[in-house]
């Protein structure tokens, strides 16, 4: 064989060997569950912020990393038989969130990791120490109960004279709002009505009966259900003109009169984070549970305009966010 065809030759196969090279030496698929207990996706962008999390650390979707996203079509009955699905797949890690889907993993299976943001997650008992957490659970606490108060005071400013607020709650999420609640309101002389929401057939009975209570104004707790609905809740309310207080600054953004709370896209950012942490090695028991590290007020000033409501000085000089 001449020495021109022999190079020719040679240089064929190893074009012939390189995707196979290549295909050696690509990233394993890291693959990641996503427990979420709501009928419909999380509403974007919050798997976005996730995802980009992630990625910041090494992790991305379609070339290192596959996520498997379960949610509850048919309803939180369905939960169990999710987290279960989710155990048998062998993922590495699962973000679950609220306080039912964390538990439903946890007795899924005692080894996969579990990622929770929930609404109280030392009150529901998912971890027993936020320092500590011990098991094979850690994750975000949005502090749901403590921020009870806060919320209720803003609704007392805003609406002088106010004497009995409603407060949608998915029972899902554990009764610790409820109870933090109930003592912000005996502190300010308020009187409250819980109202039951269990899914989005109950919404429009939930305003009826805040409205056969006299109710004034409403507080929504925290919680992906509640989340889910929340265009059907700022609607219901502005027909209604109930002054509303809910927890994110995506809902007055999107029509709600005011907000406090964490912000939105960093605590799906730290779930990201954490995931990244027990992908890359960390053990859960060994992780602290995350607090927010940022809480923002935000105002609608249109919505107030709509509802009559002049909103005080005193308000609007602390808010993060006024949407004119």
């Amino acid at each position: 064989m001449k020495r021109r065809e022999f190079i020719a030759l040679l240089g064929g196969v190893t074009a012939m060997l390189r995707p196979v090279a290549a295909r050696a030496q690509q990233a394993p698929m890291r693959r990641v569950g996503i427990l979420w207990p709501a009928a419909s996706p999380p509403a974007p962008p919050r798997l976005e912020w996730f995802t980009q999390a992630l990625r910041q650390l090494g992790f991305t979707e379609g070339h290192n990393l596959a996520i498997e996203l379960r949610y509850a079509q048919q309803g939180l009955q369905q939960i169990p038989e999710l987290a279960a699905e989710l155990a048998r797949m062998n993922v590495e890690v699962v973000a679950a969130f609220g306080d039912l889907a964390p538990k439903a993993m946890q007795q899924a299976s005692k080894a996969v990791p579990i990622v929770a943001m929930a609404d109280d997650i030392l009150g529901a008992e998912i971890v027993t120490s936020l320092s500590r957490p011990g098991g094979n659970t850690t994750g975000v606490t949005v502090m749901a109960p403590e921020l009870s108060q806060k919320r209720l005071e803003l609704l007392s400013e805003i609406a002088p004279g106010l004497r009995r607020v409603a407060a949608l709650w998915d029972p899902s999420t554990g009764a610790s709002q409820v109870s933090a609640t109930e003592r912000a309101a005996r502190t300010l002389k308020l009187e409250l009505q819980i109202v039951d929401v269990r899914r989005r057939e109950d919404l429009a009975n939930a305003f009826r009966s805040a409205q056969a209570g006299g109710a004034e104004a409403l507080s929504i707790f925290s919680s992906p259900l509640l989340a889910s609905i929340i265009h059907e809740i700022i609607n219901l309310s502005a027909a209604e003109r109930l002054p509303t207080v809910y927890q994110w600054k995506e809902h007055v953004e999107a029509g709600g009169l005011v907000s406090y709370g964490p912000s939105l896209e960093a605590v799906w950012r730290q779930a990201g984070s954490i995931v990244a942490k027990i992908l890359n090695g960390n053990k859960p028991a060994d992780l602290p549970v995350e607090q927010p590290a940022k809480f923002e007020l935000a105002v609608n000033a249109r919505t107030a305009k709509a509802l009559g409501i002049t909103i005080p000085a005193s308000v609007l000089v602390q808010a993060d966010a006024v949407i004119e």
